[in-house]
């Protein structure tokens, strides 16, 4: 395997590692956060930068033409759609009452 190839392979395991990172910090805070509106915004961000760096791997893997195309496609889609999605819930949940949690609520 020349240099070239060896650069990519160690790409492919560095951007699929943070890949994992960020997925299991996601995970994490969806679990461990106390209302909607915290839960929303670890899981647009975090999970918006695991999936990203996850569907990078798969593009350098695979390589740019064909489905490494529609690879990259996906991953804007998803750059797009999920921070979306993360707003649109939390304005459904203002729009429903909920208020979000502050330093002294015991409600967790």
């Amino acid at each position: 395997m020349d240099a070239v190839g060896t650069l990519r392979v160690w790409l492919i395991v560095a951007f699929t590692l943070l890949g994992l990172f960020f997925s299991l910090v996601s995970m994490t805070g969806v679990l461990r956060l106390p209302d909607v509106y915290s839960r929303a915004h670890t899981a647009s961000q975090a999970d918006t930068l695991g999936a990203g760096f996850g569907l990078a791997a798969v593009a350098l893997a695979i390589g740019l033409e064909g489905a490494g195309f529609k690879t990259v496609l996906l991953l804007f889609f998803i750059f797009v759609t999920n921070p979306t999605a993360a707003h649109a819930i939390s304005r459904a949940a203002f729009e429903e009452g909920i208020v979000p949690w502050t330093e002294g609520d015991d409600r967790r």
